[in-house]
């Protein structure tokens, strides 16, 4: 079904970065989609239109489907967004905080996180605000975990290759 120019959509958003991947399918694109369906079919919400980053960190806001929604938020065109769990939009908290308080108020977006329970028009509560300081954490923990492992298995490897020599 096509939109007309009046008619407004309710975005799904989706996002998983390369380290989410890494924790199990719990975050994957399908699952994430799987309980959006669900949640929007049960809740009544229509002229649906999905925007999925496949690989992006939260960290940046530099994602081709979330610039590609907020393109549609301020043209008037977007009314919802739904995401699975908070950090799905963002792990960034000077961000997600700016989008939850003054952007997505100044286009009149009611946003819902279906696994953390919020929903805007409930309004925001302090614990948002917590969660998104936690989230972002959680981004530098796991960026931080990444790089020693990588740097460990590069310096395996240069030691095998050294003990190699040495043996030739």
């Amino acid at each position: 079904m096509e939109l007309r120019s009046n008619q407004t959509t309710t975005a799904l958003y989706c996002r998983l970065s390369q380290e989410d991947e890494l924790a199990g399918k719990s975050n994957s694109i399908h699952n994430q989609k799987q309980i959006l369906k669900e949640y929007v079919e049960w809740n009544g919400f229509q002229n649906l239109r999905s925007f999925v980053d496949d690989g992006y960190s939260g960290v940046t806001f530099d994602r081709s489907a979330y610039l590609e929604m907020m393109a549609e938020v301020e043209a008037g065109r977007g009314s919802t967004i739904i995401v699975k769990d908070h950090s799905r939009l963002g792990r960034n908290r000077l961000v997600v905080g700016i989008l939850l308080e003054e952007t997505f108020a100044q286009y009149h977006v009611r946003y819902i996180a279906v696994n953390d329970g919020v929903d805007t028009i409930n309004g925001i509560d302090d614990s948002i605000a917590v969660r998104d300081s936690f989230n972002e954490w959680h981004a530098r923990d796991t960026s931080k975990k990444v790089k020693t492992v990588i740097m460990a298995a590069g310096r395996a490897h240069r030691d095998l290759r050294l003990l190699r020599l040495q043996e030739g």
